[in-house]
């Protein structure tokens, strides 16, 4: 059997493989290693639908000629999925009542909504709840455009979060007094916008890792200190949160003033100073 890749022959000798599913199985470290995900199955030049893609997964491979495997990169289907939910918001907008009411269901169907709904999961849950009418369009627009300006211009949205960070950090440093003094809204809005500018420091931090902003040769070393960062900083995060619920205002203090903040600022500062303005 023949296997191409983006219509590019594949040297590879089969060994154990018996059908299409352990072979797509061989090639995931392949696809891992490469920032790529399946896009697209032909088998013997019929190209197999998405809906049916798990079924041909049992075929034998001694009854196949040429198997041709389409990939893209992670960030190009992010790209493409986030840009069709765009269109699918100005969509949904221009429709009459009970027409909205069916729109959830085929949107989860369809491609950029599996997609959605495996890598971006966050956004897949606000996604259902503006389809259904439980969180406004403007809100889910805004942050699909947030998340597309995060894939396509990493660098500067990276650098723009930087006064929003010092100011959250701020605002850590009144954390305990807020909960003493029983101020629980001003605490908790604090707590949901560090972990907001948390997530979104991840976020990027993924997206410049799968661009390549990064050379791999030259700053491996680098990288796996900003990895061990996280890790770190997801540790202390975790104590924080679990400090916070526990209403323990002088733990909160500690970790906030003396470790979140401070932590947060190291790693946003280490990525930063490493990636590349230019691939």
């Amino acid at each position: 059997m023949e296997i191409r890749i983006n219509e590019q022959p594949l040297d590879v000798s089969l060994e154990n493989e018996k059908t299409i599913g352990d072979v797509l199985a061989a090639l995931d470290q392949w696809l891992y290693d490469s920032k790529h995900i399946l896009s697209g199955l032909s088998i013997d030049g019929q190209k197999i639908p998405a809906s049916l893609i798990e079924e041909v997964f049992t075929k034998d491979i001694n009854n196949v000629k040429c198997l041709d495997i389409e990939t893209n990169s992670v960030a190009d289907i992010t790209t493409s999925s986030l840009v069709t939910l765009l269109d699918d918001i100005k969509e949904f907008e221009c429709l009459d009542f009970s027409d909205k009411s069916n729109f959830l269901t085929d949107w989860t169907k369809s491609a950029a909504g599996r997609f959605i709904s495996s890598e971006m999961s966050d956004l897949y849950k606000l996604c259902v709840s503006a389809f259904q009418g439980d969180v406004l369009m403007q809100t889910l627009r805004s942050i699909a455009e947030e998340r597309l300006n995060e894939v396509n211009s990493p660098v500067e949205e990276f650098t723009r979060i930087e006064p929003v960070l010092n100011e959250i950090c701020g605002k850590l440093v009144d954390l305990p007094l807020d909960i003493q003094t029983g101020k629980d809204m001003k605490a908790a809005q604090t707590v949901q916008l560090f972990t907001a500018i948390t997530e979104k420091i991840f976020r990027i931090f993924y997206q410049l890792d799968i661009q390549d902003y990064f050379n791999e040769e030259q700053n491996a070393d680098k990288k796996n200190k900003i990895i061990a960062l996280i890790n770190e900083f997801t540790d202390v995060l975790k104590e924080l949160l679990e400090a916070y619920e526990k209403n323990d205002s002088v733990l909160v203090g500690d970790l906030a003033e003396y470790e979140a903040s401070v932590r947060i600022k190291e790693l946003y500062s280490v990525i930063l100073k490493n990636c590349r303005s230019e691939k």
